[in-house]
């Protein structure tokens, strides 16, 4: 390395000091999932990056999904599987392979991967110290002829009703740093399988993160020119997704952002998880690194 680019690297942490500033105390929600689980790389990049935002004094809680190693499993072992609306239906030997993939192996590989980068992580679910209590998610569905509402049952799929943050506060106080699978339980004690841009939605507005830094598989949310829109208010989201230009599955993301931001985090922000290093580009740059969401925004 030339002496020039040991400088250009000087210069970039010094850019960030008043951004380290800022953020230092304060608790940061990142919700981790998208393809870029599942590349070696940016996952040990994502790790690194967590443990940097430790040690700089900034309190990051991960929330995970799972997804697409869900589906893995249950083909493995020959469980039928749909979806209604991006959700899976979960019968009861559905939920124990959700359980088991979500506290277990994912879990534990992230958890390994923030200690193999320095840091000291420790997995929960929602289960743990009743993090998360839940209650079964309910749908309706309109046919088109007769235009009966009817309710779909999905299952032991959940929706969070409480999130007590008194663990997640006390690893906050220490040098841990969470890493939360999104399964609830009822108040019957019955375990239910929660969507994670749900759950980290939930824990972020329990805690009044600072942000809520969702990590997609997209730049961020796209204007009426397919342009990444670097920030926009409450107000503008709901009437892009009124008026169409917010659709599919950006829509409960966005639907996540708000309902996060409403309960009292200071922003929301949607970024593209395959980009190495986005979340350090988001907090401590000028430029920022997807759409950011509050509710007084540039649009």
């Amino acid at each position: 390395m030339t002496v020039d680019e040991i400088a250009n690297r000087a210069s970039v942490l010094s850019e960030a000091l008043p951004y380290m500033r800022r953020y230092a105390g304060k608790t940061i929600v990142v919700k981790y999932g998208g393809h870029a689980m599942g590349d070696t790389a940016l996952g040990a990049g994502f790790a690194r990056d967590i443990v940097l935002l430790k040690q700089i004094g900034i309190n990051p809680v991960v929330v995970h999904g799972g997804g697409p190693q869900i589906g893995q499993m249950l083909d493995r072992l020959k469980i039928q599987s749909s979806f209604i609306d991006g959700l899976r239906v979960t019968d009861k030997a559905t939920v124990e392979i959700v359980e088991m993939v979500l506290s277990g192996s994912i879990n534990k590989e992230i958890v390994g991967l923030i200690n193999a980068a320095g840091g000291m992580a420790i997995g929960l679910s929602g289960k743990d110290g009743g993090l998360i209590t839940a209650r079964k998610l309910t749908r309706t569905t309109k046919d088109p002829e007769s235009h009966i509402e009817r309710v779909l049952d999905l299952g032991f799929v959940g929706e969070p009703t409480k999130v007590n943050t008194k663990v997640l506060k006390l690893l906050e106080a220490s040098d841990i740093i969470p890493v939360v699978a999104p399964i609830g339980v009822c108040e019957k004690g019955e375990t239910y399988n929660i969507n994670a841009d749900t759950a980290a939605g939930a824990i972020a507005g329990a805690l009044a993160a600072t942000r809520l830094l969702m990590l997609t598989d997209t730049g961020g949310v796209l204007d009426h020119d397919k342009k990444v829109m670097p920030e926009i208010s409450v107000a503008a989201a709901r009437a892009m997704i009124a008026d169409g230009t917010i659709y599919g599955g950006m829509i409960p993301k966005i639907e996540t952002c708000l309902h996060a931001v409403e309960a009292g985090v200071e922003a929301a922000v949607i970024l593209d998880g395959r980009k190495p290093h986005a979340i350090l580009v988001e907090l401590l740059s000028s430029a920022g690194a997807g759409t950011l969401i509050r509710r007084q925004g540039a649009g």
